[in-house]
């Protein structure tokens, strides 16, 4: 059985007076891939900035590997292995997709650079085509790539992607989940957060629902993609 990488008791966030997340419970375990499925406003992507340090819970426990991220500062998380990759991409659109890359492979020993960056054109040959050319020239699919690609040069233990198929083509959208699915092959654990609920549960091991800042179901991926009252609310049809 697998060992649990994350775990989240309690969680509790929000912004100034009002409180979003109201005790939120999950865990991850290594090597798993846990999708977390909700209507806009429900909390999701509140509750990935504040395990990644970026919003300050308000109370409750988060351990990665049994050590406490509870109230460290971003760059504290990230030294423990755990990258968020945010709704948006967010790449430096300026900057070039190697020098983007570059910056995710920061904490490699620079002898080992090279060969990580390059590891990575190869994981997404149309990175290394345009490696020379403004990250904001790309197209919304490469950029997600750009944007997960500069996250796994950090080797995460544990990756958080929120909202990737978000604005995409239907094609990108299904190059998208098969790159999630081979992160998740690889190793790497995933904490996906996903507008398409279908999609999202498709490809978990386990899953979350979320409404309106709470933990309302979980299960296997399979067994919420069947089940009557996620199909109706999410999937956009009845059982």
């Amino acid at each position: 059985m697998s060992r649990a990488l994350l775990h989240v008791d309690d969680l509790r966030s929000g912004y100034g007076r009002i409180e979003v997340l109201h005790g939120v419970s999950l865990h991850v375990n290594e090597g798993e891939l846990v999708s977390i499925v909700g209507a806009n406003g429900a909390g999701k992507t509140t509750m990935l900035l504040t395990l990644s340090g970026l919003v300050r819970p308000r109370a409750g426990t988060v351990l990665l590997d049994d050590a406490r991220l509870s109230g460290l500062r971003p760059h504290a998380i990230v030294a423990r292995g755990l990258i968020h990759v945010p709704e948006g991409r967010l790449v430096l659109a300026q900057m070039s997709v190697e020098e983007n890359l570059q910056l995710g492979a920061v904490r490699t020993p620079p002898r080992e650079r090279r060969a990580a960056i390059d590891a990575m054109y190869e994981r997404f040959p149309v990175l290394g085509q345009r490696r020379l050319l403004p990250a904001g020239s790309l197209s919304g699919g490469e950029q997600q790539m750009l944007a997960i690609a500069r996250g796994l040069l950090a080797k995460p233990r544990l990756l958080l992607l929120d909202e990737p198929s978000m604005g995409l083509a239907p094609k990108l959208v299904d190059d998208i989940f098969r790159i999630i699915a081979e992160v998740r092959a690889s190793g790497t654990a995933v904490l996906l957060v996903e507008q398409n609920a279908r999609k999202a549960l498709a490809v978990a091991d386990r899953a979350y629902v979320l409404e309106r800042g709470r933990i309302t179901l979980s299960g296997t991926g399979s067994e919420l993609l069947h089940q009557p009252a996620v199909v109706e609310a999410y999937l956009g049809t009845r059982a």
